[in-house]
Formats: structure tokens, C-alpha cells, sequence
């Protein structure tokens, strides 16, 4: 995973501002409609804070970064929040939750590193965990700002949750442009 620009405060900042007018209710809607209210979840690259904010409106949330920068940030803008320091490929916690979710976090990650998250993902949620990941639609692979990103569609990522996950949906939807992202939402085998 790219250690680079998430790690500066200037980064942070610049991302802080790019990301302000994305609005992922509508994922976290569909998220809700698989668990109960006040289910335990875990958001795996919590970044500025906005969907964690959102998530624990409804759960009980543990936010994670990587990046000990996003870390500050989330730890002085929400102090009563959990935030844990986690790599999303070895989800480094004893902790155990019955969701995972991850809005675009996961498409930094090889497809080697993505499989290794999912196994570990499954080993961390509780029996019918349920997860949501988004993804960037598309093909190939590029360096954005000198981070990796990592392009999928839907059938390379119904390949890549067959072998722990049952698919619950899994769908195109528009974050700046129509179809441009794909959202995953699956249950623990």
C-alpha cells in the first residue's frame, strides 16, 4: 500500500478540501439495510472523518487509518471516537465486528494485497459479518499523486469475494460521473 501522499500534513490537508462535497449517504444507506442498528463496525481507512461521522449515527464505529496524519486529524475532530492505527491488508487488531467498511480505500491495494485483505477481513468479522467496499471502475492500473491506484469491474471483484464472501449486491453507482464506482456489500462465509 502507498505510504506516500496520505503521510504530509500538506497532503492531508489538500485531500481534506478535495473531499468535501462527497457525500456517501447513499452507500451507508445501502450498508444499513444489511445490519441491525448499533452493530459493531470497523471503517477501514477513515481519512477525514466524514463517513465515520455518518456510520456512527446508527453503529458503534472504529475508525482506522494508516496514516498517523489522517490519525491526528480524526482524533481532534472527533475526540470521543475509537481510531485505530491499521493497515488495510493485515487489519493488525485483535478486535473483533460484525461490519467492515471501506469507501474507496480498497482500489490502493494490488490485486495480490486485495485478496490477503479480504482473508483477513473474514477473520475479523464475527459469524455473517457483513462488508461494503467501493471501488473505482475500470481496468489496468496507474499512479495518481504518487499513490497506486488499482482499477476493477464487477466480475474481477465477484472473483476476488467468491472465496469468503457471499455476494449480498453489487452494483455500478455515480460518485462524480455515472458508473464510475462499483459497491460491494457481502456477507462472511
Amino acid at each position: 500500500m502507498s505510504k506516500g501522499y496520505y503521510h504530509t500534513k500538506d497532503s492531508v490537508q489538500e485531500y481534506i478540501q478535495m473531499a468535501k462535497d462527497v457525500n456517501s449517504k447513499g452507500l451507508i444507506e445501502k450498508f444499513k439495510t444489511f445490519l441491525k442498528p448499533q452493530s459493531s463496525i470497523l471503517e477501514l481507512g477513515s481519512g477525514p472523518g466524514t463517513d465515520w461521522n455518518i456510520l456512527q449515527q446508527d453503529f458503534r464505529v472504529t475508525g482506522s487509518d494508516n496514516s498517523l496524519e489522517f490519525l491526528r486529524h480524526l482524533k481532534e475532530s472527533f475526540p470521543k471516537g475509537e481510531f485505530l492505527e491499521l493497515d488495510a491488508i493485515t487489519l493488525d487488531t485483535n478486535k473483533n465486528f460484525e461490519g467492515i467498511y471501506a469507501n474507496k480505500v480498497l482500489f490502493h491495494l494490488s490485486d495480490e494485497e486485495l485478496k490477503a485483505s479480504l482473508l483477513r477481513q473474514q477473520q475479523v468479522l464475527l459469524p455473517k459479518g457483513v462488508i461494503c467496499h467501493s471501488y473505482w471502475k475500470g481496468k489496468g492500473e496507474e499512479s495518481f499523486k504518487g499513490m497506486f491506484v488499482n482499477y476493477h469491474d464487477i466480475e474481477e471483484l465477484k472473483g476476488f469475494y467468491a472465496p469468503n464472501f457471499e455476494v449480498l449486491l453489487i452494483e455500478e453507482y455515480k460518485e462524480f460521473e455515472k458508473g464510475n464506482s462499483i459497491v460491494v456489500i457481502a456477507r462472511k462465509k
